[in-house]
């Protein structure tokens, strides 16, 4: 019974030390995704609660990002040829399917490091959801080996493609705006978050993730710019720092 007691009184103290965190607070965070390749990403987030109670907030963080995946097909990047599009237009405009080629790499390594924005909402005392996106930074990795398969129709209208050996290294500026009208490697998430205590907490959800090369050379449609997206199921641990 005694037992009992001391176990239900640290239950309550724990409940009221976390009751007590602040509307702001500062975390690091490793999450790790697999599935069409695996990628890590280590960030360092600062979030702010917004209005009286706190639980909406908005953070800021800065994210190193890393993708492996063995052979891999990258689309043509710009929107300009995707849609003819820009931006939200580019959104919810159709794929121009003649003016889209690919770029088939051997394997893929991209590292980047990006600001991210952060949007969060607290539906419980130890429960939150939220999403995140890179906004802008800058990618780096190594030139890998690919083919690159020129898109066309031939006099029946059926597709075939012309090969192509290419080299191709990863994008180096990353910015954010908007669907194909992105530049570079992009990280995103949506997730659940759950503490354990004031400190620790896991995550899980979902890491949307583009990884963009360029070409050593302009190809078809004076392009050299080439994406790809996963969607990959997602794992992290949180800690919070102050």
């Amino acid at each position: 019974m005694k037992k009992m007691f001391f176990l239900v009184a640290a239950l309550a103290v724990a409940g009221q030390v976390f009751a007590q965190i602040p509307k702001k607070y500062t975390t690091t965070d490793l999450a790790l995704s697999a599935g069409n390749g695996f990628a890590g990403a280590l960030s360092y987030n600062k979030f702010y609660g917004v209005g009286k109670s706190g639980k909406f907030k908005v953070g800021l963080g800065l994210r190193f990002n890393t993708y492996f995946a063995g052979q891999n097909d990258y689309r043509t990047a710009p929107a300009s040829l995707t849609s003819g599009k820009a931006s939200l237009a580019a959104l919810f405009a159709e794929d121009i399917n003649s003016q889209i080629d690919t770029l088939r790499l051997n394997k893929s390594q991209v590292n980047s490091l990006n600001l991210n924005i952060h949007l969060q909402y607290a539906i419980l005392k130890k429960l939150e959801v939220g999403f995140n996106i890179d906004a802008i930074g800058v990618s780096f990795g190594g030139q890998q080996n690919g083919t690159f398969l020129a898109r066309q129709s031939d006099a029946t209208g059926r597709s075939n493609h012309n090969k192509t050996d290419i080299k191709a290294k990863p994008t180096t500026l990353n910015a954010l705006l908007i669907s194909d009208s992105d530049i570079g490697s992009l990280n995103s998430e949506i997730y659940a978050r759950y503490w354990f205590n004031n400190k620790w907490a896991v995550r899980g959800g979902l890491s949307f993730l583009f990884s963009e090369y360029t070409a050593i050379r302009n190809l078809a449609f004076d392009n050299d710019r080439f994406r790809s997206k996963v969607l990959l199921p997602m794992i992290a641990v949180s800690y919070r720092l102050r």
